[in-house]
């Protein structure tokens, strides 16, 4: 039986990183996908019990989570993927929350003007991706921070993925950002994961792919 289970539209979106997490850690866990119009309506129940109104909601046992990176970082704490210092723990949160600002502009830009402004995004991409590149370059790892994967690297891995479906192209001149998606994919359960139908067909936005 699942341990867990991710309440959210039937999207990639604020879950995906979790789940490349979830299955890397040889985790199962079950679906539970809302509408949008049953949220919009309010006929979703989740809706109405879920701290802040916002999904996802992540139920581990008894135990209930909201809030996306709130929950990639218990995962980090319970799967020892935080590092093995507080300097660590500190430069894989600063890597996140940066990721977190490229997270938002990217979806501003892809579900809000997306026909206004992707020529403008697009020419700041590079600058966007820059910091992380230089972080990988500086860690011989081939990680964002430490010896061995965190969870700040799932989430990059979705970043980066969620940009090659519209610019494939962008990883051309980041070659540390594109030996780092090589390294991630080719991990044996994450691998997995990726090629399954489960993550294949999940859509990346309610209407279109790309």
């Amino acid at each position: 039986m699942a341990q867990y289970t991710i309440t959210y539209f039937d999207l990639r979106g604020r879950t995906e990183h979790m789940r490349f997490l979830l299955a890397d850690q040889g985790c199962e866990w079950k679906e539970d996908k809302v509408t949008a119009e049953d949220w919009v309506s309010g006929k979703a129940e989740i809706r109405k019990t879920a701290l802040f109104g916002q999904l996802p909601v992540f139920v581990d046992g008894d135990f209930i989570l909201v809030q996306s990176n709130t929950i990639l970082r218990y995962l980090g704490r319970k799967y020892d993927l935080y590092g093995k210092n507080i300097k660590e723990a500190a430069l894989i949160d600063m890597a996140n929350d940066g990721l977190e600002d490229l997270r938002q502009k990217f979806a501003k830009f892809f579900f809000y003007e997306w026909e206004t402004s992707k020529e403008k995004y697009m020419e700041d991409l590079p600058n966007q991706l820059r910091p992380f590149e230089r972080l990988l370059s500086q860690n011989a790892s081939g990680y964002l921070a430490g010896s061995k994967v965190s969870f700040a690297d799932y989430n990059l891995l979705d970043v980066i993925q969620s940009h090659l479906i519209f610019a494939p192209e962008c990883l051309n001149s980041f070659p540390h950002l594109k030996a780092f998606k090589e390294k991630m994919e080719s991990r044996p359960k994450l691998k997995a994961y990726l090629q399954s139908d489960d993550h294949k067909n999940r859509l990346f936005h309610p209407t279109r792919k790309t």
